[in-house]
């Protein structure tokens, strides 16, 4: 899905024109004709997501100014790109002091506007990922910090808001890499207990003769090794949340005293003689069915039904490919900055290839394939080259047959560069589509095929946004990858493999 840029402009012809120059750079629109318009969309609890807004300061009502004004009041740290048919140095410092992040002189050309988009998104992309590392930090993650775009992770999110305005416990089930205990930190730090500890334990990575002593402490010489006395988790997480990752690899003989624990709201350290009372909230996580450790006998029934009062179950990165644009942006940003690359986007075909790979490792290996490519890429921009994953991760893309994304300007001097709406700075494709009806034999080619080729090639033409060649098209986001699937799995030349269900 690509960044949706708000355009607030009371001229109906002006907001067409940019309406116009926005979508060219591959980019979704919102139009409002007023200042009063643009706060109602950007407070609306059920309204679309907004990455940037193009403004117009000269406005009847609500100008401008205004609506800079109430966005600050608001909180919204949404970029602002404010344009007039008055430049004057007054005009530009009060809109920067004001909070835009640039401004802009009507008539604005498509190249000028682009850039600023641009630059705007990266520089928002960037802030909210060093928000989101010092809030991890500090221990205060909100749902907010979380990058999702997608359907099938909206139901999720609520259910997830309603867990925290109480001490339910919730257990998250999902794939490794989903960002799980990304969720449980969301979950606390919009709680009533987000200003106390958030202890995170991975059960699975503790040697089972040492879980009672980790998670319930031990006195001094209570075992061999015990040189002092040690609280355990369930008391450094005393007033806050507990968050249990990979709880259904917990020995038999710890989950009895795990239950215990949860029942009394106490815990009776190693070699302790009488039990410490705890107030915790018990967040646990898995990446496993935990009914099915139940029924095989490996986990208890009745610690289940403690743990599984909420569940949780978050769908892999394939379930959610719209949010995959947002992700890299956001990973691109933060990883550029870390290793002082001045990287500037992905092209094209390497969106439309990293957006319809499987990635079983799913937000975490994206995340690593990400950071791998900033660092060895030598270019300003990365290509598809610089993501060397396996055709066994990959999912349904088709190979296309097109010239270089990236062409010479003195061979297209007429035609600007143009920005995806995830900043990826790629050229318009060079020539038109052909379409053959006749095959070799001169006989009418089947329309299954015909069907395909216009696909692939629309996929190309629209630098693999994926939205925008649904809307192209005239069909849903839905349907486009199903028939990608069955493209891929039924024909051989497509140089894919049949998707995993």
């Amino acid at each position: 899905m690509a960044a949706a840029i708000l355009i607030a402009d009371d001229d109906a012809v002006q907001r067409r024109l940019v309406e116009n120059m926005v979508q060219k750079c591959g980019y979704e629109t919102v139009v409002v004709e007023s200042g009063d318009a643009a706060i109602a969309i950007l407070t609306a609890a059920d309204a679309p997501a907004i990455d940037a807004v193009v403004l117009d300061l000269v406005m009847p009502g609500l100008d401008g100014m205004g609506v800079l004004a109430k966005m600050r009041e608001a909180g919204l740290a949404i970029p602002v790109i404010v344009q007039t048919a008055h430049g004057g140095i007054d005009n530009v410092v009060s809109a920067m002091r004001a909070g835009a992040q640039d401004f802009v002189v009507k008539p604005v050309g498509l190249e000028r506007l682009q850039v600023s988009l641009r630059n705007a998104l990266n520089t928002s992309a960037l802030k909210g990922e060093l928000q989101r590392i010092r809030h991890s930090r500090e221990g205060r993650l909100t749902f907010a910090d979380i990058i999702t775009r997608s359907e099938a992770m909206a139901g999720v999110l609520r259910t997830a808001q309603k867990a925290a305005a109480s001490s339910i416990p919730v257990l998250i089930e999902g794939e490794s890499g989903v960002g799980k205990e990304l969720f449980a930190r969301a979950i606390h730090g919009s709680s009533e207990r987000k200003t106390k500890p958030f202890v995170a334990v991975n059960c699975g990575a503790i040697p089972d003769n040492l879980v009672e002593s980790i998670l319930f402490g031990h006195e001094k010489g209570a075992f061999t090794g015990a040189t002092e006395r040690h609280m355990g988790k369930f008391v450094e997480a005393n007033a806050g949340t507990l968050f249990l990752d990979e709880v259904s690899e917990l020995p038999l003989t710890a989950q009895v005293k795990l239950l215990r624990a949860l029942q009394e709201g106490a815990v009776e350290a190693v070699g302790g003689r009488k039990p410490v009372k705890v107030d915790v909230r018990i967040v646990s996580a898995t990446n496993r069915r935990l009914l099915d450790r139940v029924k095989a006998g490996q986990f208890r029934e009745d610690l289940f039904y403690r743990l599984h009062v909420l569940p949780l179950t978050i769908p892999p990165l394939r379930a959610r490919r719209e949010d995959i644009p947002h992700l890299l942006r956001h990973f691109l940003a933060r990883f550029s900055a870390e290793e002082n690359r001045s990287i500037t986007g992905i092209a094209g075909e390497a969106m439309a290839h990293l957006s319809q790979l499987e990635w079983p490792g799913n937000i975490r290996q994206l995340e690593n394939a990400v950071y791998r490519a900033v660092v060895m890429s030598d270019n300003d921009q990365l290509g598809l080259a610089d993501f060397p994953i396996g055709h066994a991760q990959a999912a349904v893309l088709p190979e296309v047959d097109s010239e270089p994304l990236i062409i010479s300007p003195s061979l297209h001097a007429s035609q600007p560069t143009v920005v995806s709406g995830n900043e990826i700075p790629i050229a318009p494709l060079p020539t038109h589509g052909m379409l053959a009806m006749l095959n070799d034999a001169g006989e009418m080619r089947p329309l299954e095929e015909m069907e395909n080729e216009i696909i692939r090639f629309a996929i190309a033409h629209y630098r693999g946004q994926m939205s925008e060649v649904a809307r192209r098209l005239k069909i849903g986001r839905s349907t486009l990858y199903r028939k990608l699937d069955e493209a891929t799995a039924h024909d051989p030349a497509a140089g894919g493999t049949e998707p995993a269900d």
